[in-house]
């Protein structure tokens, strides 16, 4: 069951989303409808659960209008397994290359970490004990017999004043006493620049090539890891420092707490249950004429019927498992400059019944853009800066004079969109980014104005042949 408290309301999520995308409204709230209903759906009645399916969205604007800034950001609102995927690295299977299939298998490993993740984070505190004891064998190991006497008494007793009275009676005891008073320096962490020899186990790795006829991918990673099980494990021995040393063992010792079988199962639960895939370059699959007329339209033609079962609903194969994908969403996008959506083949196109269209950007979304997001350009200059002492701001003038260069430039030449930012910003800061701090001091504070802006980018609007501007 998916928990309530960390799924957000639809509401909350178009809120998260505007820290960092600016307009696009329509696409922001079908997708939190979307990412909602997955929640939605896990609380209704048992008997209807099957029956519901997501409704899978297609994106379809112009490129940097925000589709796959809106993935990005999704993926760090759900609490659940997310992968993006770019539909032009498929191929039909038969060709070379990767198969629409591999993208469940991707989402059923983000699954598995999730969750693995999460378990980790469960028993840190039980890990941490282990940790610690490992720590403190390398340190002053453990006596099982007498005869160590004088090696313990040189290593562990660091206080001369202790008198005849406090002597211990035995090795055993005597060791214990040393052990606790460095298990106490160590929480206290006053040894964790001493170096310690500790045991990390290696995985084998097969190093063997499988390759076969009829050998898809998924056979190849099964072999392989088949092979990789029945080699013998081995241990390496490292020498690093105790802050180091805590962090290793602390990885090892979680892992052999936590039951694989049972990350498994929870992860193939939640890959089905709540798997979000989102398909950027969705209209590279298309062919412009919309008729496959030999050349590489046959592959993408052959993509796009490989797509359909697993958009559909169908069962996958992956190491952990088998997936069925009925109730993943899927939510493609796409620029769709030279085909149109009309061009992917019918079936497909019914697969993706919410159709959202993203507006271009005006003079207006350029001056917000670099005014208000949370990972604004004019904000990540700022910070570049800072690192070197030197305070930089922009007048409200001008990011407006920016934003209407921006858009100009786009008009005249090719939309590239909120892309188009990142050349105009580069061609204004870049003389002050060579400058720091050779010539520009440290503690120096630097304004840009309208007529800084005006000066040093007027000609990109004013000279036609702009070709070592574009991106």
């Amino acid at each position: 069951m998916l928990d309530s408290t960390k799924f957000l309301t639809p509401r909350q999520i178009v809120a998260e989303l505007d820290k960092y995308i600016i307009g696009q409204q329509d696409a922001k709230k079908n997708v939190a409808i979307a990412l909602r209903n997955r929640w939605r759906r896990m609380h209704a009645a048992p008997e209807m659960q099957k029956e519901i399916v997501p409704n899978n969205i297609l994106m379809i604007g112009a490129t940097g209008v925000g589709k796959t800034e809106i993935a990005r950001r999704l993926a760090s609102i759900a609490d659940a397994p997310f992968i993006k995927v770019e539909a032009s690295k498929f191929t039909e299977v038969g060709y070379v290359g990767r198969d629409v299939e591999s993208m469940v298998r991707d989402l059923a490993e983000q699954a598995v970490n999730m969750v693995k993740t999460r378990k980790k984070e469960d028993v840190k505190q039980q890990a941490a004990l282990m940790v610690e004891e490992v720590i403190l064998d390398a340190l002053i190991p453990p006596i099982n017999q007498p005869g160590n006497r004088d090696g313990i008494l040189g290593f562990g007793n660091s206080n001369n004043n202790t008198s005849s009275s406090d002597m211990p009676d035995s090795d055993q005891e005597l060791n214990e006493r040393t052990r606790e008073r460095f298990r106490q320096k160590i929480r206290n962490g006053e040894l964790e620049d001493r170096k310690i020899d500790i045991k990390i186990s290696q995985h084998p790795s097969s190093g063997v090539g499988v390759v076969g006829p009829g050998m898809d991918e998924m056979s190849m990673m099964n072999i392989q890891e088949m092979i990789g099980n029945m080699m013998p494990k081995k241990t390496k021995k490292r020498k690093v420092t105790i802050a180091e040393a805590r962090k290793i063992l602390l990885e090892e010792e979680a892992a052999k707490l936590i039951d694989m079988d049972e990350v498994k199962e929870e992860a193939i639960q939640k890959a089905e249950n709540a798997g979000i895939i989102f398909i950027d370059e969705i209209d590279k699959v298309a062919s412009a004429s919309g008729k496959g007329s030999g050349g590489p339209d046959v592959s993408r033609e052959g993509v796009q019927r490989d797509l359909l079962p697993i958009v559909e609903g169908s069962t996958v194969n992956t190491k952990y498992g088998v997936i069925k994908t009925d109730h993943i969403l899927f939510i493609a996008a796409g620029a769709f400059h030279v085909a149109k959506p009309s061009d992917l083949i019918p079936e497909l196109q019914g697969r993706f019944p919410i159709r959202v269209e993203l507006q271009s950007l005006s003079k207006d979304d350029f001056y917000q853009i670099l005014k208000y997001p949370k990972n604004a350009l004019t904000k990540q200059y700022e910070e570049l800066l800072r690192s070197e002492g030197v305070e930089l701001s922009f007048t409200d003038e001008a990011l407006e004079k920016l934003a209407e260069i921006s858009f100009e430039v786009n008009a005249e030449v090719e939309n590239i969109g909120a892309r188009r930012l990142q050349t105009v910003m580069s061609r204004l800061l870049n003389d002050i980014l060579f400058d720091v701090p050779d010539t520009i001091p440290v503690n120096a504070h630097l304004m840009i104005t309208p007529e800084l802006v005006e000066e040093r980018l007027r000609d990109m609007v004013k000279n036609r042949d702009l070709s070592q501007y574009i991106l």
